[in-house]
């Protein structure tokens, strides 16, 4: 199989890769949005790593079964055509996966989408289907599976949020709000499940833009790089295997809770939008373009 691995970035942790390696090995993983970006290069990755069991959803099954092609079509991937959008199809694959007694170890919620226009010019339909797919939708798959995991006492639930969800910017007024909502639902739930002693981890991955099509076309912002898929699915394998709480790239994203709490308002506007451009970096957005027929 071609070499799709190389985790280059992960070298200057203190990191054992036989333990890496082990630890994904007999997993059984879910990854929704598995067609694309960063759900697709996670899977390509960790199944060259350790070749653990994939349940691979979106809404694209025929580049689904090409992935699994891809990786030499082993029988120990799974790919289902799922909307995360329709709860009762969730629910449904979800069943039938516990029947014949495939509960994920990690569910891996992907699947996203963006508009890119100012908030008067989104449909309803805009918003809708943003805040099903970017929010209510990780929630109904986490929910489809998280009694099962806390009856085994185990599981692992990574949510991808978005430095949107720290900080507004223009033409991402629902995204942000989707992302807002995932960051205070995932942080509720992990303490929820730690309160409860119920064994099952929840990592928030909180990242800028990322060059995985969704966002052609944005301005990175001063002193913010746009993402690599491949780091940042480094940075997920790692910080998964180290059950951390929340994954954070590129570093800066660190900081801007901490600057929004300490500055006034119109300070933090002056810095983001004159200074920093962040208020600017959706103005050339053009979004992924739909692939050819």
């Amino acid at each position: 199989m071609k070499e799709i691995i190389s985790l280059n970035s992960l070298f200057p942790y203190d990191l054992n890769m036989n333990s890496l390696k082990s630890f994904y090995r007999d997993k059984i993983i879910l990854i929704t949005g598995a067609a694309s970006g960063i759900g697709k290069r996670f899977a390509e990755k960790v199944y060259q790593l350790s070749e653990p069991t994939l349940i691979l959803w979106d809404r694209n099954p025929a580049i689904l079964t090409e992935l699994k092609q891809q990786l030499n079509t082993p029988s120990n991937i799974y790919t289902a055509d799922i909307d995360i959008s329709d709860p009762e199809r969730i629910q449904a694959e979800a069943d039938n996966l516990i029947e014949h007694n495939l509960i994920p170890d990690i569910v891996i919620n992907c699947a996203g989408i963006v508009i890119g226009k100012n908030f008067h010019q989104h449909t309803q339909d805009d918003i809708e289907r943003t805040i099903q797919i970017n929010t209510t939708g990780s929630m109904w798959v986490a929910h489809a599976f998280l009694n099962e995991m806390i009856q085994r006492s185990s599981g692992h639930i990574v949510n991808l949020g978005s430095a949107s969800g720290y900080i507004g910017n223009p033409r991402m007024s629902v995204y942000a709000a989707s992302k807002w909502a995932v960051l205070g639902w995932s942080e509720s739930l992990r303490i929820e499940m730690n309160q409860l002693k119920t064994g099952v981890s929840v990592t928030t991955v909180i990242p800028s833009y990322i060059n995985t099509g969704m966002f052609d076309g944005v301005k990175a912002p001063l002193f913010t790089p746009i993402l690599e898929t491949d780091d940042l699915v480094d940075h997920m394998l790692y910080g998964i295997f180290k059950k951390k709480k929340e994954i954070k790239a590129p570093f800066i994203v660190h900081f801007v809770p901490f600057l929004k709490s300490i500055l006034p308002k119109s300070f933090f506007d002056w810095l983001a939008g004159s200074v920093l451009g962040v208020y600017t970096s959706m103005n050339s957005f053009q979004g992924r373009k739909p692939k050819s027929s």
